[in-house]
This record gives structure tokens, C-alpha cells and sequence, in this order.
């Protein structure tokens, strides 16, 4: 046990007040936790309707990346994936919701941009899926590039990155366009379906999910071009570092999953291994889920009950799904892309 119950100051240089009592930092401020315990579900917010992502079906299941973060976190508390309950917001509604604790959480493909973090009061937890700001045409337009887009009528969500993007991207090329923003996805999708607009601009993986409802899916093509960094994750409010560690943990322990090649289907196989690695992420080995508030099969609920981050992926989004949008940088490191875990120890 270390317990510094005063700063020590010295010169120049002050050492902290720190607890530390059987291996676990007290945080005065740790209350999601005990909240969602004593509601008995997590409250996530996602969006209002983005097939892959979040979505609901005709019975009001929903399901899609971000669904499954909520769901994994869901597992890692209560042991019980479902114990969820969704709260549909658009892209204005998002972070107020979470400021004002609407929402414990929110899982709707948000960018995570430093001015989000400090104006909305609030900390993302980590990158689920890596992405880049795309357009969308139709095929009879000829176009093969964004750069021969001079004089369109553009069709963009509004209150999103997206449509400040699009605003620098045409006066950085020295290019003319028409604004058409909308207030929600569905708005946004009509009005280039009903012909409104020449060109829909939003997310890449979003490009792919709207072109699956449009009149006519076959007639429409997404140019090639990627204008921008995209880092879509999840979000919570400032101030409680434990939930922030559950979330953030959450993903890792996906990411990790599938680099140990750990899988809902082999699962109980990887409860017998003796590898170091496996042996703390299934929680065989060390006091790693307790340090954050959660038990020590954490990660094997989360596997269990929602896969790693392959599986989710692939289900939602890729090769399993009807967007079969290519992984590309959401690969993990060691195979060509960019999503990478910090190691449990």
C-alpha cells in the first residue's frame, strides 16, 4: 500500500498526493460504474438509423460496430450483452445527450477531433473504426474523380465534420459548390435519391450503408478520393477515469482477442491455454479486471457473448455483410492496418 497524504514540495519539483490501496487507484469521481450497476442497463446512444454501424431492424433489434461496443461493455458489467438500451440521436443531438447524462455513453460514429473533446466536455475512449470523408455520384455523371466536381450541388448532413470538410476541401482546389445541408442522415439521403443534388458527401462506410437504400443502388458509384482523417469511436463525459478505462478497455480487449487468435467459438478452448498473453486476458493470471472496477473473466464475457473485433467486424460491416466494405486500415497492425491494442499486463 502507497499513501502520500500530502504534496511534498522540494525546490522546484512537487510530488502528488496519491492513493493507491491493494493495487487499484481510488478515483473520487468513479460513479458511472455504480450508476449502471444500480439501473441495471447501460444507456448508449447511437444513430438514428446507419446500416453496419447502428441500426434497427423491423421488431427493434438493433445491431451494427457501434452496437456492438455498447454491447460489449453491457458484457463486461452485467454479464449480459443485451442489457442495453439504445437511445437514437442525430448528429446535433449526440454530445448534449451525453453532457447533460442522458446517455452513459455514445457509440455513433463520431470523429474524434481535439475541439470535440474541450468544448463538449468529453473524452473518446478509442478508434473502432478508422475512416475518411468520400463522395458519392451517379454513374450517368462520368466523373471519375472528387476534383471534377467544380460547380455541384452537394448534399451533407449538417453539425458534422463532414460539412466542414467539404466547405475546405472545394476552396483549397479553388472549386464552386451548392450547400444542401440536412439535419439528419435519412433527410440527407433523400434529397440526393430525389435528385436534389449532384454529389453525397459524408464517411466512406457511411457512403456504403446509404448507397443500399437508395432507388436504385447499381446507378450509383463512390469516387475513390478520401478528403480527410476520420477517427470514428466512442465517447463518455469527462471525469470518471474508471468508466473511461471500462470503455476503452472494452474495444482493446476485442483488438487483442483477435490478434490471440480468440474467437466466441473457441473461447472455452482458450480458458485451458498457459500462454502469459491468453492467461491475462482471459483473467487466469493477474487482478486486471478488478483494477477497473469489473471481475476478471471481463474480457472472456465480452469474447463470449459479442467476438473480437474480427468477428464484429465482418458481420457488421465486411465480408459477412451486405456493405462488405474492405478492412483496410481497421486490419490490425501486424497485418497491414493500423488498429492496435496496448497489451494487457
Amino acid at each position: 500500500m502507497l499513501n502520500l497524504g500530502r504534496s511534498l514540495a522540494r525546490g522546484a519539483v512537487t510530488v502528488l498526493a496519491v492513493t493507491f490501496v491493494s493495487g487499484v487507484v481510488d478515483n473520487a469521481d468513479a460513479q458511472m460504474l455504480k450508476t449502471v450497476k444500480d439501473r441495471g442497463n447501460l444507456i448508449c446512444g447511437v444513430s438514428t438509423g446507419l446500416p453496419g454501424f447502428s441500426n434497427a431492424d423491423d421488431k427493434g433489434v438493433w445491431s451494427g460496430l457501434d452496437v456492438d461496443l455498447c454491447r460489449a461493455v453491457a458484457a463486461a458489467v452485467f454479464d449480459d450483452a443485451s442489457k442495453v438500451k439504445y437511445v437514437p440521436l442525430n448528429a446535433e443531438q449526440r454530445f448534449k445527450a451525453l453532457q447533460s447524462g442522458e446517455i452513459d455513453l455514445l457509440s455513433r460514429n463520431s470523429t474524434w477531433t481535439m475541439s470535440r473533446e474541450a468544448e463538449f466536455n468529453l473524452s473518446f475512449a478509442a478508434v473502432n473504426y478508422y475512416d475518411g470523408q468520400g463522395f458519392m455520384i451517379r454513374k450517368s455523371a462520368g466523373k471519375d474523380s472528387a476534383l471534377a466536381l467544380d460547380n455541384s450541388k452537394v448534399c451533407v448532413q449538417s453539425g458534422t465534420t463532414t460539412q466542414l470538410n467539404l466547405g475546405d476541401y472545394f476552396r483549397a482546389n479553388n472549386m464552386k459548390f451548392q450547400e444542401m445541408a440536412f439535419t439528419d442522415a435519412a433527410e440527407t439521403l433523400k434529397a440526393y435519391d430525389s435528385g436534389t443534388c449532384d454529389v453525397f458527401t459524408s464517411d466512406i462506410s457511411q457512403l456504403y450503408a446509404e448507397r443500399l437504400q437508395l432507388s436504385a443502388p447499381n446507378d450509383h458509384v463512390i469516387l475513390p478520393d478520401v478528403i480527410s482523417k476520420e477517427p470514428l469511436g466512442p465517447a463518455v463525459k469527462q471525469g470518471d477515469s474508471q468508466w473511461l478505462e471500462i470503455v476503452k478497455w472494452s474495444h482493446f480487449a476485442m483488438l487483442n482477442a483477435e490478434e490471440l487468435g480468440i474467437t466466441s467459438r473457441n473461447i472455452d478452448e482458450a480458458l485451458k491455454s498457459q500462454k502469459p498473453d491468453v492467461k491475462r486476458l482471459i483473467g487466469s493470471e493477474g487482478t486486471y479486471g478488478e483494477q477497473i472496477g469489473l471481475t476478471r473473466d471481463w474480457a472472456v464475457r465480452i469474447i463470449r457473448q459479442v467476438g473480437n473485433y474480427a468477428e464484429s467486424y465482418n458481420r457488421n460491416v465486411g465480408t459477412g455483410s451486405k456493405l462488405g466494405i474492405p478492412r483496410g486500415l481497421n486490419h490490425l497492425w501486424n497485418e497491414g492496418g493500423i488498429q492496435y491494442a496496448p497489451p494487457i499486463r
